[in-house]
């Protein structure tokens, strides 16, 4: 399938999106779409066991939703979409990692936190956060909600409130971004965490993103439910008499995702 707004490419089991509008990288309803389709496809193929989502050129992430369709029919669906697409990557049963080569900020902010870990370029253009609140709007794609859960209720308050862009190291302070990366190289980061992520065994993996996302949501008596019923779906697994044979042998697994 030809994309007229990312890249998308393949490398050993890792798939790379590639958020292809720079210098901004804006997302609109034909980014979501694009995105969504490309995660459809990944989805169900066991040649892909890891994601990465970045941007182009050398200057930002996303500088999130693209003001020139405010107002237009195309502007309206993204606004909808943008929740929808964002909540099947938090959800998405293969390790998502955003790459955040730049600044990410409103929308690009919310792509970021949909992803299971973020790598983020340690530099002066680099910032990170939800300032929707300078143009007398509100974060609409999940960070008012994902914020607070990943970096605690006040501080989440202080950025939407205050609008505030903070730098790749108090982004990694607060919990708001997985590791810092230096420039230039926070692409190949991403691919060896992927690679990293991409040996261990899918179905083991898919669960435990299954079950944390979903845990999050209940009480503590119903995540450990979830929690059983995740373990007696792997236990009985091909991939977990491979690791258990292979710690034994003194040998690297090799899983297969059976």
């Amino acid at each position: 399938m030809n994309y007229a707004n990312l890249i998308v490419e393949q490398e050993d089991k890792v798939g790379i999106i590639t958020l292809n509008r720079p210098p901004a990288n804006p997302i609109n309803a034909s980014v979501l779409d694009e995105l969504d389709a490309v995660l459809t496809e990944w989805e169900k193929d066991k040649a892909v066991r890891a994601i990465i989502i970045t941007g182009a050129g050398d200057k930002g992430f996303s500088a999130g939703f693209d003001l020139k369709t405010a107002g237009t029919p195309e502007g309206e669906k993204a606004v909808s979409r943008g929740q929808e697409v964002f909540s099947h990557i938090e959800k998405y049963p293969k390790p998502v990692i955003a790459a955040i080569n730049g600044y990410a900020l409103g929308g690009g902010c919310e792509l970021a936190m949909s992803c299971h870990l973020r790598i983020m370029v340690d530099s002066e253009r680099a910032v990170i956060g939800q300032p929707e609140i300078d143009l007398g709007i509100i974060p609409g794609w999940g960070g008012t909600q994902r914020l607070p859960r990943l970096v605690g209720k006040t501080k989440a308050l202080e950025m939407l409130l205050l609008g505030t862009r903070i730098s790749a190291s108090e982004a990694l302070r607060i919990g708001l971004i997985t590791r810092l990366s230096q420039p230039e190289q926070v692409i190949d980061d991403a691919k060896e965490l992927a690679r990293a992520l991409a040996k261990k065994a899918p179905i083991a993996v898919q669960v435990i993103l299954d079950v944390v996302t979903r845990g999050l949501e209940v009480s503590i008596d119903q995540g450990l439910k979830i929690e059983r019923e995740g373990s007696r779906r792997v236990e009985k697994t091909k991939d977990a008499m491979e690791g258990m044979t292979a710690f034994i042998q003194k040998r690297e697994p090799v899983f297969t995702g059976e």
